[in-house]
């Protein structure tokens, strides 16, 4: 009943205004520049289904029809993402797809900024998270991977989306030497869950709004 509530309360929010405690992946910026240990928190139960790689794509997110299956993003010459779509996938999963991999994008070209189909509080924290990788001269190589995307409640024209990441094949780098830094964040060494919040738009857009706190398991 407790989780229902606390559900239907982040819909509410999605679909009407801003978050009160939204999940914070700018405090781990806040962190690295603190320690020199790089960004410890990403901006977030079994895995779905891996499918047959595809290609490499320009990107996963760019397409104008929803794609399925596996997709891979090469975000730099060293530095690979795999997106597991589920099959018939929900148009409402695209802004938790298009935020991870946007801002991996921004971290590879040394932006400062993110804020592509984020709105409210989601856009100030992607841009915190980013910033926290670029003014510390960091970046990432290996690769990483999105599965498990679905949609889990709906109220109006708000939704959660949740997922897995696991970046546990990437390591956080200096962007000017490639050496990885001395002390690697939490969140590269296990599987973990994004929760966010998203909204389709007057446009027929679907936005993120906010990040949730994210609960649950993510097994490899």
């Amino acid at each position: 009943m407790r989780r229902t509530a606390m559900t239907l309360a982040l819909l509410a929010v999605a679909g009407c205004g801003p978050a009160e405690r939204p999940y914070t992946p700018g405090e781990a910026a806040a962190t690295a520049a603190s320690t020199g240990a790089g960004p410890g928190t990403s901006p977030g139960t079994s895995p779905g289904a891996t499918a047959t790689a595809s290609p490499p794509v320009a990107s996963a997110t760019r397409a104008t029809a929803m794609p399925s299956g596996a997709q891979t993003v090469e975000v730099s010459d060293d530095w690979r993402l795999r997106v597991e779509w589920p099959a018939d996938p929900d148009p409402a999963l695209k802004p938790m797809v298009d935020q991870w991999v946007g801002t991996r994008e921004a971290i590879a070209a040394g932006k400062r900024t993110y804020q592509a189909e984020l709105e409210l509080d989601a856009a100030v924290k992607a841009t915190e998270w980013v910033r926290g990788f670029t003014d510390e001269g960091l970046t990432m190589r290996g690769v990483a991977r999105l599965y498990n995307l679905r949609v889990v409640a709906r109220m109006g024209r708000g939704a959660q989306v949740d997922a897995c990441v696991d970046e546990t094949g990437a390591r956080v780098v200096s962007a000017r030497t490639g050496k990885a830094a001395d002390r690697q964040p939490d969140w590269v060494r296990a599987p973990y869950p994004q929760s966010v919040g998203v909204r389709r738009g007057d446009d027929g857009v679907w936005r993120l709004r906010f990040y949730a706190t994210a609960r649950g398991r993510c097994p490899r």
